[in-house]
């Protein structure tokens, strides 16, 4: 099966690949992990992630079409995948319409999450990261015990640029402009299903695999 995950930034999309990952044992392919492994790597490519991301901007086609299309050419997405964060614009899901086409292969299936912008706002602007083992906290949700220091291994904890109210915010914006479009796209193409985003995890998740076909504990 090959799945994918439309919602803003923040709506938990990537808490919900795991469930369908684990269930179904498909690739989680995430856009957010492979761009900040670019940006660790100290290439140029590496570099010009960075400065969109930093500026809360989405990281130009040609870029992300490159990188994503690779990394669902390896062995472990022969079986299917679940995208994360890719596609977001019309012309990233034309390529990667016209990739899967060339391989016999087509998506199955569109999950969109939504959440309001507030929502949205709430949760991103809260959280801060590890710098050690990059455990992600909540100072609303899941705030560490000690304030500025990860639970697990002691790190500081620090906000990513990308993760202010200001650049959060303008993500927000920028998604809203160039991504709304899909919604259309993929009704077009009868594959797209709509997912409460507000509602806890574990309902998120009950509503997401009931959407796939499959129940979560036997309901």
């Amino acid at each position: 099966m090959r799945i994918v995950l439309l919602g803003a930034p923040g709506a938990g999309k990537g808490t919900q690949a795991v469930v369908i990952s684990e269930r179904l044992g498909l690739a989680h392919v995430a856009s957010g992990d492979l761009f900040r492994q670019a940006q660790n790597n100290g290439s140029e490519l590496g570099a010009l992630v960075r400065s969109y991301m930093e500026r809360g901007e989405l990281v130009p086609d040609a870029v992300t079409i490159r990188v994503i299309l690779e990394r669902i050419s390896a062995p472990d997405c022969a079986q299917g995948f679940i995208l994360d964060g890719f596609p977001r614009t019309l012309e990233q899901a034309d390529a990667l319409d016209e990739a899967l086409t060339e391989r016999g292969q087509a998506i199955d299936v569109v999950l969109h999450i939504k959440v309001s912008t507030e929502e949205l706002v709430r949760r991103l602007s809260g959280r801060w990261i590890c710098r050690n083992c990059q455990t992600p906290y909540h100072v609303i949700s899941s705030p560490p015990k000690v304030a500025g220091r990860c639970d697990r291994c002691g790190g500081e904890l620090y906000q990513r640029p990308d993760d202010s109210e200001e650049a959060v915010r303008n993500r927000l914006r920028v998604y809203s402009t160039e991504t709304a479009p899909l919604i259309e796209y993929y009704v077009g193409q009868g594959k797209l299903v709509e997912i409460n985003g507000e509602q806890g995890v574990k309902a998120v998740a009950k509503e997401v695999m009931a959407a796939l076909g499959q129940s979560i504990d036997g309901e």
